[in-house]
Parts: C-alpha cells; sequence; structure tokens
C-alpha cells in the first residue's frame, strides 16, 4: 500500500522516539569505541569506526519509518498497543546492549542481551507484516545488522 498523503504528526513522534532512544545508545557508546579497552578486544573484520554511526542513523530511521506505516495501518486500538509494546521492548534492548557492551564492558552478558534483541526484531517483523508489509520490509536490515554484530559480539567473547 502506498501512502499518498503524510500523517505528519505520527510521522514526527515516530522520529523522535526512535531517535530519542538512538541518543540515548549513543551516551554509553560514543566515548567506548575510541577506548584502550574496544580497541584491544574488537575482531580484526571490525568496520571501521565512522561506519556504525552511518549504519544506525539508516537503520534508526528505517524503525520510525517501519513505526509510522504501521501505527497508520493499524486498524484499531489493540493493534495499537500491541505495537506501543513490541517496539518500546525493542528499542529498550537496543539501549540496554549498548550499556552493557559498553559502559559495563561485559560482552558476554551483552551477546546473552543481544540474543533478546535479535528475538525482538524478528517479533517487530512479523508483527508489522500482519499489519503492513513495507513496515515489515524495511526492518530487515536492522535484523541482518544485528546479526552481524551479534557475530561481532560472540567473536569478543569466545574468539
Amino acid at each position: 500500500m502506498l501512502f499518498t498523503e503524510i500523517r505528519w504528526n505520527v510521522f514526527v513522534a515516530s522520529l523522535i522516539i526512535v531517535y530519542s532512544v538512538a541518543f540515548l545508545g549513543s551516551v554509553f557508546t560514543s566515548n567506548s569505541v575510541n577506548s584502550q579497552w574496544y580497541e584491544l578486544v574488537k575482531p580484526d573484520f571490525t568496520p571501521p569506526n565512522f561506519i556504525f554511526p552511518i549504519v544506525w542513523n539508516i537503520l534508526f530511521f528505517l524503525i520510525a519509518l517501519s513505526l509510522y506505516f504501521s501505527w497508520i495501518s493499524a486498524r484499531d486500538i489493540s493493534v495499537k498497543k500491541t505495537l506501543v509494546i513490541v517496539f518500546g521492548v525493542n528499542l529498550f534492548l537496543n539501549v540496554l546492549w549498548s550499556f552493557v557492551f559498553f559502559e559495563m564492558q561485559n560482552p558476554k552478558w551483552a551477546l546473552f542481551e543481544l540474543f533478546a534483541l535479535w528475538i525482538s526484531i524478528i517479533v517487530m517483523i512479523y508483527a508489522t507484516y500482519r499489519i503492513n508489509k513495507i513496515s515489515s520490509c524495511i526492518l530487515v536490515p536492522y535484523f541482518l545488522w544485528v546479526s552481524f554484530a551479534g557475530f561481532l559480539n560472540y567473536t569478543i567473547s569466545f574468539g
């Protein structure tokens, strides 16, 4: 379904919600990516540090779009409540990973937490697919990137 009229209030609210979470995660991440600890533990195949904010900004924009498309496509309040829970849990887990990995410097716990994040992305894809297929499809890059991050995290934890 293509949308001809943008509901700006919902679109802006989606952006604010998602990028507020992104900002909170960056509080735990930004100083740590150049730390001695991270330089010692990251695998050789880790992309350069400047790649991460570019990718994450794109992914957060896609998450916000998914939230927007799902919200405006939801037919009743119970579906919207489900969206609040599904996206809320996912965004919480997203920030929590940054905290556990970078702030606590605990890659093994972060890997466990990342598995929960990964499952929450699958739940998001499933939940949004039932509402709006576009909002579901645009979450696939997020799933793929977190899968790659999981491989990096695994390599740091057990490599």
